[in-house]
């Protein structure tokens, strides 16, 4: 199974065919990200077979250059959004090294290939204007993917921070013995309250090893 078969009947659904009028009208008027090609790139690089471990944002980067349809992630050569730079602190957090290790990119494609699934509730966003594209159809898109994962997978992990993820948890189906693990969100007016120092990405490996699957290579 495939993402697409799960999903392809959403394209029909009025929502959705509302939802690209939308993004047409937005993309042609204004600058909007990311890119049209890198829309629904969090499928693309993360299959439904291999999937391991759900990361759930809120939407896209909405500056020059930085959203790639992954969320938290930047292409190649992109300085480290707060976010993200909090990100990598925590993941040396749960290293075993004493070395403190800073990738050259953050690109988290390489992630995504592991069976991390970065994925943004809004994935689309216009230039400067963060949450623009709230309440287009986005939420009912991204929902519907929660709850195929929940409803098809077995063990997954789900890393919910910040007060914006955690309200998807609803979508979740505890029968399925899905991991939830819950934090503050990364940003740096929150990361002190909980997500620094939270061991998320320990404890997923811890998971992962348990239930025998191949843990997570977080740092490159």
């Amino acid at each position: 199974m495939n993402w697409n078969s799960f999903l392809k009947e959403e394209y029909n659904k009025p929502y959705f065919i509302k939802l690209l009028k939308i993004l047409r009208i937005e993309y042609n008027r204004f600058v909007c990200f990311p890119k049209k090609k890198d829309i629904l790139s969090c499928l693309k690089y993360c299959s439904f077979r291999e999937l391991k471990v759900v990361i759930i944002g809120q939407d896209p980067y909405h500056k020059e250059n930085q959203a790639d349809g992954l969320c938290f992630s930047v292409p190649d050569g992109i300085p480290f959004p707060p976010s993200l730079r909090n990100i990598f602190i925590e993941v040396n957090n749960c290293s075993n090294s004493n070395k403190n290790f800073y990738p050259n990119s953050g690109s988290l494609v390489f992630w995504a290939k592991q069976g991390v699934l970065l994925l943004n509730s809004i994935l689309t966003v216009r230039k400067d204007y963060p949450m623009s594209h709230k309440n287009i159809g986005w939420e009912f898109f991204t929902d519907k993917i929660i709850r195929v994962i929940s409803n098809f997978k077995k063990n997954i992990v789900f890393l919910l921070w910040g007060k914006y993820a955690q309200k998807k948890i609803t979508l979740i189906n505890s029968y399925h013995n899905h991991y939830v693990l819950k934090t503050s969100h990364p940003s740096p007016f929150s990361a002190r309250k909980g997500f620094l120092g939270s061991k998320h990405f320990e404890k997923t490996n811890n998971f992962l090893r348990k239930i025998g699957k191949k843990t997570i290579f977080w740092s490159y």
